[in-house]
Protein backbone atom coordinates (compact mmCIF):
# COMPACT_ATOMS: atom_id res chain seq x y z
CA UNK A 1 0.00 0.00 0.00
CA UNK A 2 1.37 3.76 -1.01
CA UNK A 3 -0.27 7.11 -0.10
CA UNK A 4 0.91 10.63 -0.51
CA UNK A 5 -0.13 13.62 0.50
CA UNK A 6 0.03 17.12 -0.42
CA UNK A 7 0.90 19.58 2.54
CA UNK A 8 -3.03 20.68 2.73
CA UNK A 9 -3.70 17.19 3.62
CA UNK A 10 -5.79 16.53 0.11
CA UNK A 11 -5.08 12.47 -0.65
CA UNK A 12 -2.66 12.28 -3.39
CA UNK A 13 -3.98 15.59 -4.98
CA UNK A 14 -2.22 18.43 -2.39
CA UNK A 15 -0.61 21.61 -3.15
CA UNK A 16 2.29 22.88 -1.94
CA UNK A 17 4.10 26.06 -2.70
CA UNK A 18 1.58 27.10 -5.26
CA UNK A 19 2.86 23.13 -7.56
CA UNK A 20 0.56 20.26 -7.46
CA UNK A 21 1.55 16.74 -5.92
CA UNK A 22 1.33 14.54 -9.54
CA UNK A 23 1.31 10.99 -9.61
CA UNK A 24 4.49 10.71 -10.78
CA UNK A 25 5.90 13.46 -8.44
CA UNK A 26 8.59 12.80 -5.44
CA UNK A 27 9.60 14.88 -2.22
CA UNK A 28 11.78 14.44 0.47
CA UNK A 29 11.84 11.28 3.16
CA UNK A 30 12.83 13.09 5.65
CA UNK A 31 14.41 10.73 8.41
CA UNK A 32 12.36 8.04 6.48
CA UNK A 33 15.57 8.23 4.51
CA UNK A 34 17.50 5.75 7.38
CA UNK A 35 15.84 2.97 6.08
CA UNK A 36 17.21 3.19 3.01
CA UNK A 37 20.95 3.36 4.63
CA UNK A 38 20.11 0.38 7.11
CA UNK A 39 18.80 -1.94 3.74
CA UNK A 40 22.13 -1.48 2.14
CA UNK A 41 23.87 -2.25 5.71
CA UNK A 42 22.05 -5.63 6.01
CA UNK A 43 22.18 -6.32 2.49
CA UNK A 44 26.22 -6.59 3.16
CA UNK A 45 25.37 -8.63 6.15
CA UNK A 46 23.02 -10.74 4.38
CA UNK A 47 26.05 -11.59 2.52
CA UNK A 48 28.34 -12.21 5.28
CA UNK A 49 30.94 -8.93 4.34
CA UNK A 50 29.72 -7.85 7.50
CA UNK A 51 29.29 -8.38 10.73
CA UNK A 52 26.83 -5.94 13.19
CA UNK A 53 29.22 -6.77 15.86
CA UNK A 54 32.16 -5.83 13.62
CA UNK A 55 34.15 -3.13 15.40
CA UNK A 56 34.06 0.07 13.15
CA UNK A 57 37.53 0.61 12.75
CA UNK A 58 37.66 -2.88 10.91
CA UNK A 59 36.54 -1.39 8.08
CA UNK A 60 36.65 2.37 8.74
CA UNK A 61 40.35 2.70 10.31
CA UNK A 62 40.28 6.58 10.81
CA UNK A 63 37.29 5.98 13.06
CA UNK A 64 39.30 4.30 15.70
CA UNK A 65 40.52 7.82 17.23
CA UNK A 66 39.19 10.21 19.90
CA UNK A 67 37.39 6.85 22.01
CA UNK A 68 36.07 4.81 19.56
CA UNK A 69 38.21 1.54 18.60
CA UNK A 70 35.45 -0.80 20.54
CA UNK A 71 32.46 0.79 18.61
CA UNK A 72 30.12 -1.41 16.89
CA UNK A 73 28.52 -1.56 13.68
CA UNK A 74 25.41 -2.37 15.47
CA UNK A 75 26.29 0.79 17.98
CA UNK A 76 25.89 2.58 14.88
CA UNK A 77 22.64 0.78 13.61
CA UNK A 78 21.06 1.36 16.87
CA UNK A 79 21.72 5.04 17.62
CA UNK A 80 24.01 3.64 20.44
CA UNK A 81 27.07 5.05 19.14
CA UNK A 82 27.86 8.96 21.30
CA UNK A 83 28.10 11.22 18.02
CA UNK A 84 24.56 12.73 18.05
CA UNK A 85 26.11 16.05 16.11
CA UNK A 86 29.09 16.57 13.88
CA UNK A 87 31.19 19.04 16.21
CA UNK A 88 30.53 20.45 20.24
CA UNK A 89 30.20 23.88 18.83
CA UNK A 90 26.65 24.37 19.59
CA UNK A 91 26.10 26.07 16.33
CA UNK A 92 26.78 23.27 14.48
CA UNK A 93 28.55 22.22 11.47
CA UNK A 94 28.67 25.20 9.16
CA UNK A 95 27.10 24.96 5.61
CA UNK A 96 30.40 24.90 3.39
CA UNK A 97 31.01 21.78 5.86
CA UNK A 98 27.72 19.98 6.19
CA UNK A 99 27.42 20.04 2.64
CA UNK A 100 30.23 18.10 1.61
CA UNK A 101 29.90 14.40 2.60
CA UNK A 102 33.95 14.15 2.94
CA UNK A 103 33.90 16.63 5.82
CA UNK A 104 31.19 15.12 7.55
CA UNK A 105 32.96 11.66 7.88
CA UNK A 106 36.39 13.18 8.32
CA UNK A 107 34.74 15.05 11.59
CA UNK A 108 32.82 12.07 12.67
CA UNK A 109 36.43 10.09 12.76
CA UNK A 110 37.83 12.61 15.03
CA UNK A 111 35.05 13.30 16.89
CA UNK A 112 35.03 12.13 20.83
CA UNK A 113 31.59 10.27 21.97
CA UNK A 114 29.72 12.20 23.82
CA UNK A 115 28.73 8.87 25.87
CA UNK A 116 30.64 5.57 26.00
CA UNK A 117 28.91 3.24 23.31
CA UNK A 118 26.84 1.03 23.30
CA UNK A 119 25.73 1.95 27.15
CA UNK A 120 23.03 4.46 26.09
CA UNK A 121 20.85 5.88 23.27
CA UNK A 122 19.94 8.41 22.12
CA UNK A 123 18.55 9.38 18.33
CA UNK A 124 21.35 10.39 15.82
CA UNK A 125 18.86 12.96 13.50
CA UNK A 126 21.95 13.42 11.04
CA UNK A 127 24.82 11.78 11.92
CA UNK A 128 23.00 8.16 11.30
CA UNK A 129 23.38 8.26 7.75
CA UNK A 130 27.42 8.56 7.97
CA UNK A 131 28.16 6.76 9.93
CA UNK A 132 26.48 3.66 8.52
CA UNK A 133 27.05 5.23 5.53
CA UNK A 134 30.97 5.65 5.77
CA UNK A 135 30.60 1.79 6.65
CA UNK A 136 28.40 0.70 3.60
CA UNK A 137 31.30 2.84 1.15
CA UNK A 138 34.34 0.62 2.97
CA UNK A 139 33.53 -2.46 2.89
CA UNK A 140 31.03 -1.86 -0.74
CA UNK A 141 33.65 0.41 -2.49
CA UNK A 142 31.31 2.89 -3.58
CA UNK A 143 28.54 5.40 -1.66
CA UNK A 144 25.80 4.36 0.25
CA UNK A 145 23.89 6.25 -2.40
CA UNK A 146 25.39 4.68 -5.58
CA UNK A 147 25.11 0.87 -3.77
CA UNK A 148 21.77 1.84 -3.00
CA UNK A 149 20.78 2.68 -6.77
CA UNK A 150 22.61 -0.50 -8.32
CA UNK A 151 21.53 -3.05 -5.39
CA UNK A 152 17.88 -2.05 -4.51
CA UNK A 153 16.46 0.89 -6.40
CA UNK A 154 17.61 -0.66 -10.00
CA UNK A 155 16.35 -4.28 -9.52
CA UNK A 156 13.00 -3.52 -8.19
CA UNK A 157 12.34 -0.39 -10.29
CA UNK A 158 11.88 2.15 -7.33
CA UNK A 159 11.67 5.92 -7.76
CA UNK A 160 13.70 6.32 -4.41
CA UNK A 161 17.02 7.94 -4.56
CA UNK A 162 19.97 9.36 -1.67
CA UNK A 163 21.08 11.97 -4.34
CA UNK A 164 18.57 13.20 -6.75
CA UNK A 165 19.81 12.81 -10.44
CA UNK A 166 19.15 16.09 -12.69
CA UNK A 167 17.14 14.03 -15.15
CA UNK A 168 14.66 13.84 -12.35
CA UNK A 169 14.36 17.02 -10.70
CA UNK A 170 11.36 17.86 -12.81
CA UNK A 171 9.14 15.42 -10.63
CA UNK A 172 10.35 17.28 -7.80
CA UNK A 173 7.85 19.18 -5.00
CA UNK A 174 9.15 20.95 -2.38
CA UNK A 175 7.92 20.76 0.88
CA UNK A 176 6.19 23.56 3.22
CA UNK A 177 7.00 24.30 6.33
CA UNK A 178 3.61 24.41 8.56
CA UNK A 179 4.96 26.07 11.56
CA UNK A 180 8.28 28.31 12.15
CA UNK A 181 11.38 26.49 12.76
CA UNK A 182 12.57 26.97 16.41
CA UNK A 183 14.97 30.01 17.12
CA UNK A 184 18.67 28.77 18.60
CA UNK A 185 17.44 30.27 21.37
CA UNK A 186 14.26 28.49 21.79
CA UNK A 187 16.11 25.12 21.02
CA UNK A 188 18.74 25.77 24.17
CA UNK A 189 15.46 26.52 26.04
CA UNK A 190 14.40 23.72 25.29
CA UNK A 191 17.55 21.61 26.02
CA UNK A 192 17.49 23.33 29.43
CA UNK A 193 14.42 22.08 30.23
CA UNK A 194 15.30 18.35 29.80
CA UNK A 195 17.64 19.08 33.20
CA UNK A 196 20.95 19.14 31.40
CA UNK A 197 23.38 22.06 32.41
CA UNK A 198 24.09 25.00 29.20
CA UNK A 199 27.70 23.89 29.12
CA UNK A 200 26.89 20.31 29.43
CA UNK A 201 28.63 18.28 26.28
CA UNK A 202 25.08 16.21 25.77
CA UNK A 203 23.14 19.86 26.12
CA UNK A 204 25.85 21.30 23.50
CA UNK A 205 25.79 18.13 21.40
CA UNK A 206 22.01 18.07 21.22
CA UNK A 207 22.00 22.45 20.11
CA UNK A 208 24.03 21.58 17.71
CA UNK A 209 22.41 18.74 16.22
CA UNK A 210 19.36 20.55 15.66
CA UNK A 211 21.27 23.62 14.48
CA UNK A 212 22.73 21.11 11.94
CA UNK A 213 19.73 19.34 10.95
CA UNK A 214 17.98 22.80 10.71
CA UNK A 215 20.54 23.30 7.88
CA UNK A 216 20.02 20.27 5.76
CA UNK A 217 16.36 20.28 5.60
CA UNK A 218 16.66 23.97 4.43
CA UNK A 219 19.16 22.71 1.67
CA UNK A 220 17.20 20.04 0.52
CA UNK A 221 14.97 23.56 -1.45
CA UNK A 222 18.38 23.83 -3.78
CA UNK A 223 19.62 21.38 -6.53
CA UNK A 224 22.75 21.19 -4.65
CA UNK A 225 20.69 19.57 -1.28
CA UNK A 226 18.87 16.90 -3.70
CA UNK A 227 21.93 16.16 -5.18
CA UNK A 228 24.19 15.58 -2.48
CA UNK A 229 23.98 12.66 -0.13
CA UNK A 230 22.59 13.58 3.39
CA UNK A 231 21.57 9.59 3.55
CA UNK A 232 19.97 10.31 7.35
CA UNK A 233 16.92 12.70 5.92
CA UNK A 234 18.29 13.66 2.40
CA UNK A 235 16.06 10.07 0.78
CA UNK A 236 13.75 11.35 -2.22
CA UNK A 237 10.81 9.23 -4.00
CA UNK A 238 7.19 8.71 -3.44
CA UNK A 239 4.81 6.33 -1.76
CA UNK A 240 4.51 3.42 -4.14
CA UNK A 241 8.11 2.90 -4.52
CA UNK A 242 8.53 2.74 -0.38
CA UNK A 243 6.03 0.42 0.17
CA UNK A 244 7.36 -1.98 -2.91
CA UNK A 245 11.00 -1.66 -0.78
CA UNK A 246 9.55 -2.83 2.41
CA UNK A 247 7.64 -5.27 0.91
CA UNK A 248 10.99 -6.71 -0.97
CA UNK A 249 12.05 -7.00 2.97
CA UNK A 250 9.65 -9.25 3.99
CA UNK A 251 9.04 -11.35 0.95
CA UNK A 252 9.45 -11.27 -3.14
CA UNK A 253 8.50 -8.88 -5.48
CA UNK A 254 8.40 -9.49 -8.99
CA UNK A 255 11.45 -12.51 -8.35
CA UNK A 256 13.30 -10.24 -6.42
CA UNK A 257 13.50 -10.31 -2.13
CA UNK A 258 16.29 -8.07 -0.40
CA UNK A 259 17.02 -9.97 2.51
CA UNK A 260 16.89 -13.61 4.10
CA UNK A 261 14.38 -13.82 7.04
CA UNK A 262 17.42 -14.49 9.33
CA UNK A 263 18.45 -11.17 8.14
CA UNK A 264 15.06 -9.64 9.02
CA UNK A 265 14.70 -11.26 12.46
CA UNK A 266 18.19 -10.06 13.91
CA UNK A 267 17.17 -6.45 12.22
CA UNK A 268 14.11 -6.34 14.06
CA UNK A 269 15.56 -7.59 16.90
CA UNK A 270 15.41 -4.51 19.86
CA UNK A 271 18.47 -3.68 20.47
CA UNK A 272 18.05 -0.69 23.10
CA UNK A 273 14.98 -1.52 25.83
CA UNK A 274 17.81 -2.36 27.88
CA UNK A 275 19.63 0.75 27.36
CA UNK A 276 18.95 4.12 29.43
CA UNK A 277 19.09 7.61 27.36
CA UNK A 278 22.68 8.86 28.27
CA UNK A 279 23.33 11.75 31.17
CA UNK A 280 19.89 12.93 33.02
CA UNK A 281 17.94 12.50 30.28
CA UNK A 282 16.98 8.65 31.41
CA UNK A 283 14.68 10.99 33.66
CA UNK A 284 12.73 11.27 30.48
CA UNK A 285 12.41 7.28 29.54
CA UNK A 286 8.94 6.18 29.79
CA UNK A 287 6.81 3.04 28.06
CA UNK A 288 6.20 5.18 24.74
CA UNK A 289 9.68 5.97 24.50
CA UNK A 290 11.55 5.33 20.84
CA UNK A 291 12.64 1.78 20.48
CA UNK A 292 15.06 0.88 17.75
CA UNK A 293 16.30 -2.90 16.38
CA UNK A 294 19.61 -2.65 14.08
CA UNK A 295 18.29 0.47 12.01
CA UNK A 296 14.95 0.26 12.71
CA UNK A 297 12.11 1.36 14.75
CA UNK A 298 10.13 -0.99 16.40
CA UNK A 299 6.67 -1.12 17.99
CA UNK A 300 5.66 1.20 20.89
CA UNK A 301 2.76 2.39 22.41
CA UNK A 302 1.02 4.67 19.83
CA UNK A 303 3.37 3.91 17.39
CA UNK A 304 2.11 3.94 13.86
CA UNK A 305 3.84 0.54 13.27
CA UNK A 306 1.88 -2.50 12.66
CA UNK A 307 2.14 -4.18 16.13
CA UNK A 308 4.06 -6.25 17.45
CA UNK A 309 6.84 -7.86 15.08
CA UNK A 310 6.29 -4.98 12.59
CA UNK A 311 9.73 -2.79 11.80
CA UNK A 312 9.97 0.77 9.45
CA UNK A 313 10.43 4.28 10.09
CA UNK A 314 9.06 7.48 10.58
CA UNK A 315 9.93 11.02 9.19
CA UNK A 316 9.06 14.30 10.08
CA UNK A 317 5.84 15.98 8.93
CA UNK A 318 3.57 12.34 8.92
CA UNK A 319 6.21 10.08 6.57
CA UNK A 320 6.45 6.52 7.04
CA UNK A 321 7.44 3.42 5.70
CA UNK A 322 7.44 -0.36 7.17
CA UNK A 323 6.55 -3.60 7.16
CA UNK A 324 4.65 -6.81 9.34
CA UNK A 325 6.55 -9.81 8.47
CA UNK A 326 4.24 -12.23 9.84
CA UNK A 327 1.33 -10.80 7.64
CA UNK A 328 3.72 -9.98 4.83
CA UNK A 329 2.37 -6.33 4.45
CA UNK A 330 4.56 -3.50 3.54
CA UNK A 331 2.92 0.37 3.78
CA UNK A 332 4.99 3.43 2.62
CA UNK A 333 3.30 7.16 3.28
CA UNK A 334 4.75 10.58 2.17
CA UNK A 335 3.96 13.96 2.50
CA UNK A 336 5.43 17.25 1.48
CA UNK A 337 3.93 19.04 4.96
CA UNK A 338 7.49 19.73 7.09
CA UNK A 339 6.88 19.92 11.01
CA UNK A 340 9.09 18.31 13.25
CA UNK A 341 7.49 18.81 17.64
CA UNK A 342 9.22 15.96 19.17
CA UNK A 343 7.56 16.92 22.46
CA UNK A 344 3.78 16.28 20.73
CA UNK A 345 4.28 13.11 20.73
CA UNK A 346 3.13 10.86 17.74
CA UNK A 347 2.22 13.09 14.52
CA UNK A 348 -1.57 13.23 14.17
CA UNK A 349 -1.36 12.84 10.27
CA UNK A 350 -0.26 8.87 11.07
CA UNK A 351 -2.81 7.74 13.95
CA UNK A 352 -6.33 7.57 11.65
CA UNK A 353 -4.68 5.73 8.97
CA UNK A 354 -2.21 3.98 10.21
CA UNK A 355 -5.05 2.49 12.83
CA UNK A 356 -7.52 1.82 10.03
CA UNK A 357 -4.76 -0.21 7.93
CA UNK A 358 -3.67 -2.42 11.55
CA UNK A 359 -7.60 -2.88 11.61
CA UNK A 360 -8.21 -4.11 8.20
CA UNK A 361 -5.25 -6.23 8.29
CA UNK A 362 -6.04 -8.07 10.99
CA UNK A 363 -3.69 -6.68 13.36
CA UNK A 364 -5.83 -5.13 15.88
CA UNK A 365 -5.23 -1.61 17.73
CA UNK A 366 -1.96 0.11 18.17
Amino acid sequence: AGGADGADGADGAGVTGGEAFRADSVGVLMSVSKALVAVCAHLLIDRGVLDPDDPVARHWPEFAAAGKAETTVADLLAHRAGLPAYTDDPAGLPEALLLDPAARVRALAAMSPVWDPGKAFLYHALTYGDLVGEVVRRVSGESVGRFFAREVAGPLGLDLWIGLPEREEHRFVPQRAVRPDPTPGQVAQAVERTGLAPGDRLATSLRASSAELGRATASFGTRRGRAAEFPAAGGIGDARSLARLYAALVGPVDGVRLLSAATVDRARTPCTDHLPQPGVLHRLDGPDRSRFGLGFELHRPGTPLLGEGSFGHAGAGGRLGMAHPESGLAVGYVCTAMAWEPSAGPDPRWMPWTEAVRKAAGLGGG
